[in-house]
């Protein structure tokens, strides 16, 4: 579907729709993700929301992705599967 000179599409991995759509500038290149809304929705059952939403913030903007859902799923990004922190436990909730 074209819309204003932009494309907008929705990644797949293996089948499985990640549940945000990417948009594609005219001239191809993805633009950045909507973190906030994304990760609203990936922290929306967290116990601690505000902590969730710091850190699949920094997550986010550095893969340009968030797994789809609340909990799990995350080898459909594998950016933000792999991100550690400083004692190597995952970064990214």
């Amino acid at each position: 579907m074209l819309q204003a000179g932009l494309n907008f599409v929705e990644d797949e991995i293996n089948g499985v729709s990640l549940g945000q759509p990417q948009t594609l500038h005219k001239d191809r290149h993805l633009l950045a993700i909507n973190c906030g809304n994304a990760c609203g929705k990936r922290c929306a059952v967290a116990s601690v929301k505000d902590r969730c939403l710091k850190y699949c913030g920094i997550c986010c903007s550095s893969c340009q992705c968030v797994p789809p859902g609340t909990y799990g799923n995350k080898n459909a990004c594998p950016c933000y599967r792999d991100l550690k922190n400083a004692k190597g436990k995952p970064k990214c909730p």
